[in-house]
């Protein structure tokens, strides 16, 4: 996560700024970094599966 948000910690002026950018970073990594370790899911949609035992629609029987 440093790396990724680096180039925007000069522009923060409060700490809500750098509130906003850590957790839309959150957000993405748990939601939208697929990631092959988790069967080419994101942490979210991995969680789920192991709960339900259900793959997620992109990756369920077509």
């Amino acid at each position: 996560m440093k790396e990724e948000i680096k180039p925007y910690i000069q522009s923060w002026e409060v700490f809500d700024d750098a509130k906003e950018r850590i957790d839309d970073w959150m957000d993405y990594y748990n939601n939208d970094r697929y990631q092959t370790a988790l069967k080419g899911m994101s942490p979210n949609e991995y969680y789920r599966y192991i709960k339900t035992k259900e793959l997620p629609p992109a990756l369920g029987p077509q």
